[in-house]
């Protein structure tokens, strides 16, 4: 005569489930967060662009302290360029340039021998301050301060029976030249005032 068998006992299959119950389901596995992964992996390349800016701004600041330092002993040569000038020297160059600025000058030269009405004849100046002036050794040479309300400068030699100058005058470093040659001619230069400020 057969027994039931008992559904604890360990049967042909193993232990039995209780008839009508469904069969143990394993757990799905978790899965991973797709975020997460994509949020590690951008934070990662963010990381690495910032470590490379970082070694590269440490090597371009290791090479500019060498070059500063001078310990690079390279003696000048033709094709490096040369340092600029001491502050103190480009300080006087510039106080020079502006000397000569503030200033007018006037000049004659070349061959002018004394004739009957004697020595050249030289006048100077602006439209207010009219001036005389001598030739000597060949050559004449003043300075007058600038007065920015003058309308004009100017220079004239007239020769004395013979000879050949030249003259000229240079206000802030523009200049007019003239020339005259025998007889009594003239030789006239003159800069006057634009409208804007400047001088031709």
């Amino acid at each position: 005569m057969s027994h039931p068998q008992d559904p604890q006992q360990p049967g042909w299959g193993g232990p039995q489930q209780p008839y009508g119950q469904p069969p143990f389901q394993p757990q799905p596995p978790k899965k991973r967060g797709v975020g997460k992964i994509v949020g590690f992996g951008c934070l990662g390349l963010v990381g690495v662009i910032v470590l490379f800016g970082v070694i590269g701004a440490l090597l371009s600041n290791g090479s500019d302290s060498k070059d500063s330092s001078g310990s690079n002993d390279v003696e000048p040569t033709a094709s490096t360029p040369k340092k600029d000038k001491p502050a103190a020297a480009n300080t006087a160059e510039n106080n020079e340039k502006k000397a000569e600025n503030q200033v007018v000058v006037f000049k004659v030269w070349g061959t002018a021998p004394a004739g009957a009405l004697g020595p050249l004849d030289i006048t100077y100046g602006s439209d207010s301050d009219n001036r005389k002036g001598t030739f000597a050794n060949g050559k004449f040479e003043a300075t007058l301060p600038l007065n920015k309300d003058a309308l004009y400068y100017n220079v004239t030699a007239q020769l004395q029976g013979s000879g050949d100058i030249n003259c000229s005058v240079t206000v802030e470093g523009h200049s007019k030249k003239g020339h005259a040659s025998g007889g009594y001619n003239l030789c006239t230069a003159q800069l006057s005032s634009g409208l804007l400020g400047g001088w031709d």
